[in-house]
């Protein structure tokens, strides 16, 4: 039912993209790249069947298990991600910077690590003095429905387990580390 659900929610998204003129073809080795790329965030067990959509809202190559993989987690980054609907809603809130609930646990795989990240400030560019910043390695981030599940998770990203990351935004979200970091902070 879940499933039904998600794809559903995918298909009408990639109808948005088609009607808006956002193409579904590109050929040649850049294309295989970027799907190769994509893949990378997620177990096989989920990136092979999932949609391939690039930075820029291309689709590359149409999925069926209602995950949506992109080459990279945005347009300065070089580091592939791998969602499920709840995560997509909640990059599109956070694109467009509006509010994001859910009433659902949302998945997102990133198993070639992340770029530097504010773990406070999801819009920060610039790491300054004083603030937290982690480049993450290979991790999954879980959105929880309610907040008050976070309680007792600490927001320390060096306390060598989950933590949270941009606690008390609409963003939030458990870090789940599952491999080492590529550069320590």
């Amino acid at each position: 039912m879940l499933n039904q659900t998600i794809m559903a929610v995918l298909v009408a998204t990639c109808a948005v993209f088609a009607a808006a003129g956002t193409s579904l073809a590109e050929t040649g080795d850049a294309k295989k790249a970027k799907i190769a790329q994509a893949m990378q965030a997620a177990p096989e067990s989920i990136s092979k069947n999932a949609t391939i959509v690039d930075t820029d809202g291309t689709i590359l190559r149409s999925g069926s298990n209602g995950w949506t993989c992109s080459p990279t987690s945005g347009p300065d980054s070089t580091h592939p991600m791998c969602s499920d609907q709840v995560w997509m809603n909640l990059i599109n809130a956070l694109n467009k910077k509006t509010d994001f609930k859910t009433d659902r646990i949302g998945i997102s795989y990133m198993l070639a690590g992340d770029d530097n990240v504010n773990n406070a400030d999801p819009f920060d560019t610039k790491p300054d003095p004083g603030e937290v910043w982690v480049q993450e390695g290979p991790h999954l981030m879980i959105i929880v429905p309610d907040t008050k599940m976070l309680e007792g998770i600490s927001d320390n990203p060096n306390n060598g387990g989950p933590y949270v990351m941009w606690k008390g935004t609409p963003y939030v979200h458990i870090m789940v580390p599952v491999g080492p970091r590529q550069i320590k902070q």
